[in-house]
């Protein structure tokens, strides 16, 4: 009986240290709030919710997460989809919400400001924020929604305009980088050189964090963001002085349905990029993506080590204070 119990107890003591020993992330480095305005913007048909600083913070305790950044979605408001009154002034004001669903929680949240850099007001906005202890740490660019393609020159002029005043203003940069899918735009290899030869040479002292490691989710099926992921995973590999301080976050990527295959293809890209500089992300806790407790739950299903997944838990980016 002695020896039963020992073995009861053993067992038990091992399985609270496995439980232990699941890594829990530093932060989500890739959330959004959705305010009453954004909702209206994208229309019923979008399937969007108001969401505020304080369910993203409940969704967040679920978790055991402590930090997250708040990621503007004013860049709506530009979209070339869109014919809106007024629209830099509600670009402004979505950006100052968001900042202030950020200071609710000081100790928690921070928020970067977000526009189209297309648009004639972008400079304007981007030295607006920087000059507000709200928005100051960073912006968040939609490639996708603003339209933006990389093998239109005049696109590369604009955004390395952007990209140096970021640098400037010592504001990191997050960068949805997935090409526009509706209008079927250029994405692959190609255009993943255009960006690291032509427009990350703008901002070489600050952050530049590509989200969903250059997909969009939910999920990794995406080919063209695979073949990007794939070219700049191994210039990251190849230390090429474009990548120097490229960041990537896997919001959203990593989900229950993934494949063996896609799963060894993450964890395979994961290792080129170094486990350094990969970020945790959620996206937005809306429609079918995962919340930050599963999201998490599905990323560790991902055939890395402990140790990897330890050093991307504890992983913190610079812009964080």
């Amino acid at each position: 009986m002695r020896i039963i119990a020992r073995c009861v107890v053993l067992s038990a003591l091992l399985l609270l240290g496995t439980c232990r020993a699941q890594p829990t992330p530093a932060g989500d480095f890739h959330q959004h709030v959705f305010s009453d305005r954004i909702v209206a913007l994208a229309g019923p048909d979008a399937g969007l919710v108001p969401l505020d600083a304080k369910d993203v913070v409940a969704l967040l305790d679920a978790a055991g997460i402590r930090r997250a950044v708040l990621l503007s979605t004013a860049y709506m408001f530009g979209s070339p989809r869109r014919q809106v009154e007024d629209e830099y002034a509600r670009v402004i004001e979505e950006n100052d919400w968001t900042a202030a669903q950020a200071a609710r929680y000081p100790d928690r949240l921070i928020a970067f400001c977000g526009f189209n850099p297309l648009k004639d007001y972008a400079l304007a906005e981007l030295k607006r924020c920087a000059g507000l202890p709200g928005l100051k740490r960073g912006i968040k660019l939609h490639f996708g929604n603003a339209d933006v393609q990389l093998d239109d020159p005049a696109h590369v002029d604009k955004l390395r305009q952007v990209f140096a005043a970021a640098n400037a203003a010592r504001m990191a940069i997050v960068v949805h980088l997935r090409a526009n899918i509706r209008n079927q735009r250029p994405y692959g290899a190609p255009q993943a050189r255009i960006f690291l030869d032509k427009v990350m040479p703008a901002a070489p002292d600050v952050v530049v964090q590509v989200a969903h490691l250059a997909g969009t989710g939910p999920g990794f099926d995406d080919p063209p963001a695979r073949a990007v992921l794939a070219a700049l995973a191994q210039a990251a590999e190849r230390r090429e002085p474009g990548t120097r301080n490229l960041w990537f976050d896997v919001a959203s990527i990593v989900n229950r349905e993934i494949t063996p295959a896609d799963a060894a293809e993450v964890a395979l890209r994961i290792r080129q990029i170094g486990v350094g500089r990969v970020l945790y992300g959620t996206d937005s806790a809306q429609g079918g993506n995962l919340r930050p407790r599963e999201a998490w739950a599905a990323f560790l299903r991902l055939p890395l080590t402990g140790r990897e997944f330890g050093r991307i838990a504890r992983n913190v980016p610079p812009y964080v204070p």
